[in-house]
């Protein structure tokens, strides 16, 4: 005789299985390389945008002017950049294909090192968007900091040239911010992204030995750069939990304007966050657990936003543990799965969208084993 309570056992532990790709759903899709992936950069990075205008790709266009009125044909092609040690590679789309480009290792070097501008935080990376460069300068530390300890967010602005017969360097304003509040910046790339027109810049706060949190600095009518918004700050893990981690910054929810997406413990039991900005305050709109974001002092961008036709955006994360690539929709402003790929080896290096014209083609995951793996966008 059959035992009925394993059967009903056994069936409970099926329903509580993670959600895998359906038959006919992306397939995780080998990218050959002659070394093994040791750093990834996305779209809109630093070392992205330098690749893309330096003239070593055949797609690469004439560079971004220092103009901050310059048209979008002036926009680089999306790329993601690899590299580990001997070399690295460019991949870019021809259609709906990969194409993979090779470059040496001392052009990546150069690249990899410009990130990080002079005077920036040992070891940070500064966030470019057209005259717009956002840094943390001085020290910092990744989670707490008494006052007078933490970095500044520091702001600089290439200003237009003007008409002039002789070589003149390019007007730069700087403006520096703190969160205040007994607060410090955080060791995470800040993220650019605008507001009503106007650019504005998310960074990762950190309050007391565990406490972490989001501000949102804006540009005024006025040309003037304040701390908008701050969210309360949130307790991790202490004292060797990982602050928030920038997860993306897009309209998910189709409001018009652009949400901050937050991972909570990204290296623990992460919680998936969406922030939206109104009335001059950051409030939660939704959260899910189960997602897995960069740990203290983990420099991997591990998700990106999935732009889709004619509606919002998804956004593409690991899973907690990082053997999963999930592909999330904001449906109402909380998180719900659309898609889980198992991927062959952890997510470790990065995770990184290819669009053309607006809509998604291939997701880019950098495995901890140095593989590259591709997924058609769903």
């Amino acid at each position: 005789m059959f035992d009925r309570r394993a059967v009903l056992a056994a069936l409970v532990a099926l329903h509580a299985l993670p959600v895998l790709a359906a038959e006919d759903g992306p397939r995780v899709e080998p990218v050959t390389l002659p070394f093994a992936v040791k750093a990834m950069r996305g779209p809109g990075s630093d070392v992205a945008l330098s690749v893309a205008t330096s003239g070593l790709l055949p797609i690469a266009r004439a560079p971004a002017s220092a103009d901050p009125k310059a048209t979008a044909s002036t926009v680089p092609p999306s790329v993601v950049v690899v590299w580990g040690e001997g070399g690295g590679a460019v991949l870019s789309l021809d259609g709906d294909r990969l194409r993979t480009t090779l470059i040496g290792a001392e052009a990546i070097e150069g690249f990899a090192a410009a990130e990080t501008p002079r005077g920036a935080v040992p070891g940070s990376r500064r966030a470019l968007d057209g005259p717009l460069s956002a840094y943390l300068t001085g020290p910092t530390r990744a989670l707490g900091g008494a006052p007078g300890q933490g970095a500044v967010l520091t702001l600089r602005e290439r200003q237009p040239l003007g008409v002039t017969a002789e070589p003149k360097a390019v007007p730069v304003t700087t403006h520096t911010l703190a969160p205040g509040d007994d607060r410090v910046f955080a060791g995470r790339t800040p993220r650019i992204t605008r507001l009503d027109g106007r650019p504005a810049v998310a960074a990762v706060t950190a309050q007391g030995a565990a406490g972490s949190g989001l501000a949102l600095a804006a540009k005024g009518k006025d040309g003037a750069w304040t701390v908008a918004a701050q969210t309360p700050p949130q307790v991790g893990k202490a004292p060797e939990g990982a602050p928030l981690a920038l997860a993306g910054l897009a309209d998910f929810i189709g409001a018009g304007q652009p949400q901050i997406a937050a991972i909570r413990a990204p290296d623990g039991e992460g919680v998936l966050q969406l922030w939206r900005f109104a009335d001059g305050t950051l409030s939660l709109s939704g959260e899910g657990p189960g997602y897995a974001g960069p740990a203290a002092g983990e420099e991997a961008d591990l998700a990106a936003p999935v732009p889709r036709s004619g509606r919002p955006p998804d956004l593409a994360l690991p899973v907690t543990g990082r053997g999963a690539l999930a592909v999330v929709a904001f449906k109402g402003g909380s998180p719900e799965e659309r898609l889980r790929i198992p991927l062959p080896a952890p997510a470790a290096h990065g995770v990184a969208v290819l669009d053309a014209g607006g809509v998604a083609r291939k997701i880019l995951v950098g495995l901890a084993d140095g593989r590259l793996v591709a997924v058609p966008a769903p």
